[in-house]
């Protein structure tokens, strides 16, 4: 039996189960018909007069088909806008290419009017032509490692257009080459290797250059060869070449490069080294995003130094739009980087080049044999809210998605077909998008519109007896004159108007009727519920349904829902009912329930804001008992404190008793009290949120109170020996000056020389007379 029930669940979750998806119709706030079509794709509406009840509101018109043919609903009065097809333009598929516009997709342009969420499909047909051109652009780096490819490359022509005639007649070849941007730190900017950028050895070097177009698309051989060996090696520095730059002028120079209107895009990327990308062109001082144009003058890139790098995403979307296929001929060491690339590109291919490039006319005929014979579906500019799905058709079927369509190994002449499914979510104005095969010009352009609105066919009666002959039906539902209102026009509004009675039918300026009934002369006049209960209250804002469930039942089946809320019956409580009444898980080992400081619900503490499960014993978020209750115990205790005159008032919560030791052993509480003694006390909190026992030492432990005496004698004999200290200090500044100032003199003086003449103004102080008549005898 297990095994039959899981093999039943499988099929109806799988994708592709037995069961078929049911159809429902998600109603919202519903009006009017066109409410209803809005509401979703099953959704269907019932223009039938007298389909309502007394009572019940018209969005019971709105529902699926089964339900309203359930209700009573006549089937011709069931109002469903439906999918609208129509093929614009189907031209044949052409058989072969002959010179003309060739068709290889059918239909060309298609209008489609959709309801939103209903999907349509159509088939889309896809014929690869015989005989279709093909333009192929030779694009090769001219770096000096290629120096032995270009060689081998100027004798190709030959055999490239031999290979191509194998697929057409009508066949095309150009040329191009690409180095780097001439500019530091790509390549070397003095002058003279900028003009020879190769080895001194080699005579035959070309200057340096960004990308150069060669030869537009031509179908002569001869043409091809001379431009190709007119050709010579060049140069840079690093390994990284401009390849993204030379490909996105390639793109975009359509006309330059010669590009066919009716043909199959190839380009032939050759090289040996990785790639620039959009970001690289800072290391240069380049900051100019790539704005995607064509800028060749006499066949160069001219804005190679002044324009960044593009991205692999800008790349990626002009060759698409250009329908052009790139091929990237590699060599072995790059293949792994040029094989993300293509990833990200679509219909590109990536073959493996040889280290001379031989092997290249077979490396491109057999990438052409993969791009064409693969055939991708895709779109452009989708709408937003639009789904489209592409289912192939085909022997080589990729699976259906939701971006493209793809179909393998698709022969020449064989058609193929794909299932292409168009959703639209939303109600939208007329816009149309793309369908075209990558690779291919021929599209096929969708225009999309959407049916949101009904389309009833109403009676010309403007009084209709339906609407008491005061208005008139519009899809079944009454449309009232001015002056009445009501579901029937039934009310006369008379001196008020229509705004101020329907304004007392709203709660708080809100929804008329809370959307659960009708405005009628200024009254809610309550609708049914789907139940077959009523809505209540004044602006039918209560119903008796959406109370909480416990174990799947309303109410937990122990109560009546009223209005939102649960009314238990006795013994039970909860918000759903779900519990009995009982404290049991409440009660705390002295006997209280949840300590005083929280209620029992449902056998369970709730807690004051603070206090924690289980039993709301603890807080640990509340302030510190022991400074809280500082000042009652200062003033029971000890009658000081701020509270000494009114004590017993303040502190009525606190039983104290002064003791020796402590005997409870609870909050244990050390605090300095106003007069600077400390008191050692222990707090018990006891039933409820403030109410404590204190155990109080009689002792407080009061410090000595300071000598002044022994304080002014020290503060005088401080004061004095602080001025003899600045006093001493003083003296021995002076001091120290006047010792300056006299080795300063006693230099001055030994450096002072004294002159040895007389002083003319200097007279003895003794005097010596001579006797002139002494003769010494």
């Amino acid at each position: 039996m297990d095994q039959c029930l899981l093999f039943l669940l499988l099929l109806l979750m799988g994708k592709n189960g037995l069961c078929q998806h049911e159809e429902v119709c998600w109603k919202s706030v519903i009006n009017s018909c066109d409410d209803c079509i809005r509401s979703g794709p099953y959704c269907m509406w019932c223009q039938q007069l007298n389909f309502t009840k007394a009572g019940e509101q018209e969005a019971v018109r709105c529902d699926t088909w089964a339900q309203l043919i359930t209700r009573g609903c006549k089937n011709e009065e069931i109002i469903s806008p439906k999918n609208n097809l129509t093929i614009v333009k189907k031209d044949p598929l052409s058989e072969s290419f002959n010179q003309q516009e060739p068709v290889q997709l059918s239909p060309q342009k298609i209008n489609l009017r959709l309801r939103p969420g209903l999907p349509t499909t159509f088939s889309v047909s896809f014929k690869r032509v015989e005989g279709y051109p093909v333009d192929l652009y030779y694009l090769m780096d001219l770096s000096y490692s290629m120096k032995d490819d270009l060689q081998n490359v100027k004798g190709l022509g030959q055999q490239l257009f031999a290979a191509l005639k194998k697929f057409t007649v009508h066949a095309q070849i150009g040329f191009g080459a690409f180095v780097d941007k001439t500019v530091l730190p790509y390549t070397n900017t003095n002058k003279e290797k900028l003009q020879k950028p190769c080895d001194e050895k080699d005579q035959q070097c070309q200057a340096a250059f960004g990308y150069r177009h060669v030869l537009s698309m031509t179908s002569k051989e001869d043409e091809f060869k001379n431009k190709v060996t007119e050709q010579f090696i060049s140069g840079n520095l690093d390994s990284p070449e401009g390849s993204l730059d030379a490909m996105m002028q390639a793109a975009v120079c359509g006309e330059k490069i010669g590009w066919r209107n009716s043909s199959t895009r190839l380009i032939v990327l050759t090289t040996d080294a990785g790639f620039h990308m959009a970001g690289d062109g800072k290391l240069a001082g380049i900051l100019e995003p790539n704005d995607e144009r064509c800028f060749l003058e006499n066949n160069l890139y001219t804005k190679s130094t002044e324009m960044d790098y593009p991205s692999v995403g800008q790349l990626a979307m002009q060759l698409e739009k250009n329908n052009i296929q790139p091929i990237f001929a590699v060599t072995q060491n790059v293949s792994a980087v040029y094989q993300k690339l293509s990833d990200m590109i679509p219909k590109s291919e990536v073959g493996i080049l040889s280290g001379d490039s031989t092997n290249v006319v077979g490396l491109i005929e057999s990438a052409y044999n993969r791009l064409s014979s693969k055939v991708t579906v895709t779109h452009d500019n989708l709408p937003d809210n639009v789904r489209v799905v592409y289912t192939p058709r085909c022997d080589h079927a990729q699976p259906a998605g939701d971006s493209e369509g793809v179909c393998d190994n698709v022969r020449v002449g064989q058609e193929i077909s794909f299932d292409v499914t168009v959703t639209a979510y939303s109600c939208m104005e007329e816009t149309s998008f793309s369908i075209r095969p990558l690779g291919i010009k021929d599209t096929l352009t969708v225009t999309l519109s959407t049916n949101c609105e009904c389309q009833c066919e109403d009676p010309q009666n403007r009084s209709h007896p339906h609407c008491k002959g005061k208005g008139r039906v519009h899809c079944g539902i009454c449309s009232c004159s001015e002056g009445s209102i009501g579901q029937f026009c039934e009310c006369s509004i008379g001196n008020k108007d229509e705004r101020t009675l329907r304004a007392s039918c709203q709660r708080q300026n809100g929804t008329e009727c809370e959307g659960r009934g009708d405005c009628e002369c200024g009254r809610c006049k309550c609708h049914t519920t789907e139940s077959g209960s009523s809505y209540h209250g004044e602006f039918c804002e209560c119903d008796d349904e959406h109370c909480e469930r416990f174990q799947n039942k309303l109410c937990g089946g122990k109560g009546k829902c009223n209005c939102g809320r649960c009314e238990c019956n006795a013994g039970y409580e909860g918000s759903a009912c779900q519990c009995k009444v009982s404290t049991d898980g409440c009660q705390t080992p002295n006997n209280t329930v949840c300590y005083g400081r929280g209620i029992c619900k449902c056998n369970r503490c709730e807690c004051i804001e603070g206090y924690q499960h289980t039993r709301c014993k603890t807080c640990l978020g509340c302030p510190d008992p022991c400074q809280t209750k500082l000042n009652c115990i200062e003033c029971l205790g000890f009658e000081s404190g701020p509270f000494t005159k009114n004590c017993s008032a303040a502190c009525r919560n606190i039983s104290h008793e002064m003791v020796d030791q402590f005997a409870i052993q609870s909050k244990r509480c050390h605090q300095r009290d106003a007069d600077g003694c400390w008191i050692k006390f222990n707090l018990e909190q006891l039933f409820g949120e403030d109410n404590y026992r204190a155990e109080i030492l009689n002792q407080r432990d009061c410090p000595e109170p300071p000598s002044v005496t022994a304080i002014i004698v020290g503060s005088i004999v401080s004061v004095a020996f602080i001025g003899i200290l600045l006093l001493m200090l003083i003296k021995l500044l002076i001091y120290m000056k006047d010792l300056k100032e006299f080795r300063k003199f006693e230099n001055e003086k030994k450096k002072s020389k004294w002159a040895n003449a007389d002083n003319p103004l200097f007279q003895n102080a003794t005097t010596t007379v001579t006797n002139p008549t002494f003769t010494g005898e």
